[in-house]
């Protein structure tokens, strides 16, 4: 039988700190910006967004894309 924890996608401990990571929040893909340490996507209308790393952390976010 599994427990709950074994059930949940992992999370990496901290957000990836190299240029151009990929992390996954909320159905959206973003990428770490070098040059000024923001995560930048788009929203759900197609809008693009950047987010601080503190941002991120709030929203949630995975190493890949949830189902």
């Amino acid at each position: 039988m599994r427990t709950a924890m074994e059930t949940q996608p992992q999370q990496a401990a901290e957000l990836p700190t190299s240029p151009c990571s990929v992390v996954w929040s909320r159905g959206h893909a973003y990428v770490l910006e070098g040059f000024r340490a923001r995560w930048v996507g788009r929203d759900d209308r197609g809008r693009p967004c950047s987010l601080t790393g503190a941002e991120m952390e709030r929203r949630g976010w995975t190493l890949t894309k949830s189902a």
